[in-house]
């Protein structure tokens, strides 16, 4: 059966010219052209082929979206179920089908599969299982077969590495999924079955009952270093005493999945996240183009508690109220307390292209680990601002870097709320820079505090502290 899933060409190879335009980049008697086969005609059987959206991480199975003429989307390894369940919340008509890798599914993407597969949400997860690492060199996989030699085990596995991970009896024994078979390719018999499983792994998803898997059983004779026809009996012979075939699981289940369709207004996104719907007014006159010309990069650092994250969020909240395009990246470390956290902000004129901020222009250090990490890393003409109430001998600062040292801690004990500190680092930062206006970082104060009234006036005082104990200049 020919299908109209698979595009006409396949330009990976030659940009789809000549037979390498009809051709996959599957070794020969690889399990995964059956496997696409199947699936297509299944989109097709079903009419589903506008409503599909096929999730495709790292393996073997990376280029699937050359083939298969559907909504594509390219996952980091291991992360296509959490990838499907975005497109699904999304779009809840369509139809998603995460195809992925042995080594993908089980190893890196195992806490992503069995979240998603608890979770049973309408999904279909097709997993091709070759006991190998196959686009990568023919590692061990988590499914490698005890005694199988790799190029990671060139021994062969034995107890130290573990037993092989039965995929199919452990999605079955969670309570999300509504199907779950195990097949395989070696003869048309099974091939037979492994369609019907695949068929009915869409049509469960096309009817709204919950989550599927199913498992095929594949062949790799490039690792194997077999022949076609020697790699299918060894997946007979060795694969299925270890992976059994069959249903795993199989529940009648109405049809359930009816969410609302999501709402993608701005102003109902807004209101929905917490920010403002109301106009707010704006007191730059243009872009802070002094500090960079098109996009300002700023690290917070500190230990836990020391309100580096809430300082950031204000400052990316601070530079959309003014217009312009804001970004905010948490990294927190291991430690809760002590040690260094850190956030990441960018403030563009028109677009931030990366959020992260490797080399930023002004660095705020809350501790001495912060400032020692991190200073070497502000760009020359760069600022950075460190709590000299806690830091009393900071490291030799970079060349043409401006540092300022501000008791950020005793102003806030001062002020009796040690919390403030990270609003007095806001206002030594307003008249250390002029970054923005005042009244720019007053607005996203007293917004964060909107139902925190009574804070307000303390967190105004302390703000005016930090730009008194910079030297004053005029915005």
């Amino acid at each position: 059966m020919s299908s109209t899933v698979f595009y006409d060409r396949f330009e990976r190879h030659s940009h789809g010219e000549g037979l390498k335009g009809q051709s996959t980049h599957y070794c020969a008697g690889c399990g995964h052209g059956l496997a696409h086969k199947y699936l297509a005609e299944a989109i097709d059987a079903l009419g589903i082929q506008d409503q599909t959206v096929a999730v495709s991480p790292v393996g073997c199975s990376v280029f699937l979206y050359y083939y298969f003429d559907v909504g594509n989307t390219q996952a980091a390894h291991g992360r296509a179920p959490a990838v499907a369940i975005g497109h699904k919340v999304a779009n809840p008509e369509s139809i998603v089908v995460s195809y992925q890798g042995d080594g993908d599914l089980a190893s890196i993407g195992l806490a992503e599969i069995v979240a998603t597969a608890q979770l049973g949400l309408p999904i279909t997860v097709i997993f091709v299982n070759n006991a190998i690492y196959g686009m990568t060199g023919g590692q061990m996989a988590p499914t490698t077969l005890m005694q199988q030699k790799t190029s990671s085990s060139p021994y062969g596995r034995d107890m130290y590495m573990g037993q092989p991970m039965k995929m199919a009896e452990l999605i079955a024994g969670l309570d999300g999924p509504v199907y779950v078979e195990r097949v395989a390719l070696f003869d048309a018999k099974q091939r037979n079955r492994a369609r019907k499983a695949i068929k009915k792994g869409l049509q469960l998803q096309v009817e709204k009952r919950g989550f599927s898997f199913v498992e095929v059983l594949a062949e790799c004779p490039t690792h194997l270093k077999m022949t076609p026809e020697q790699a299918e009996s060894w997946v007979r012979e060795k694969m299925l005493p270890v992976f059994p075939l069959g249903v795993k699981k199989d529940e009648t289940r109405d049809a359930w999945y009816a969410p609302p369709t999501p709402n993608y207004e701005p102003q109902a996104l807004l209101g929905a996240i917490g920010g403002s719907t109301e106009a707010l007014p704006r007191y730059c006159s243009s872009y802070p183009a002094h500090i960079a010309a098109h996009d300002i990069s700023l690290k917070l650092a500190g230990s836990g508690g020391d309100g580096a994250q809430t300082a950031a969020m204000l400052l990316a909240r601070a530079g959309i109220n003014e217009g312009f395009d804001a970004t905010h990246i948490p990294s927190y470390g291991p430690e809760s307390r002590g040690g260094t956290s850190y956030a990441d902000i960018h403030i563009a004129a028109e677009e931030v292209l990366s959020p992260a901020s490797p080399h930023p222009h002004v660095l705020i250090a809350f501790n001495a680990p912060s400032l020692t990490k991190f200073a070497s890393t502000v760009r020359e003409g760069g600022t950075i601002l460190y709590d000299s109430s806690v830091i009393d001998a900071p490291p030799p600062m970079p060349d043409g870097v401006t540092a300022y040292g501000v008791p950020m801690t005793r102003i806030a004990a001062d002020l009796g709320k040690p919390l403030v500190k990270n609003i007095v680092a806001l206002g030594a930062l307003q008249a250390a820079t002029g970054l923005f206006p005042v009244d720019t970082f007053l607005t996203a104060i007293r917004q964060a505090l909107k139902d925190k009234c009574a804070m307000i006036p303390l967190n105004e005082e302390a703000f005016e502290w930090g730009r008194q104990s910079i030297a004053p200049r005029t915005n």
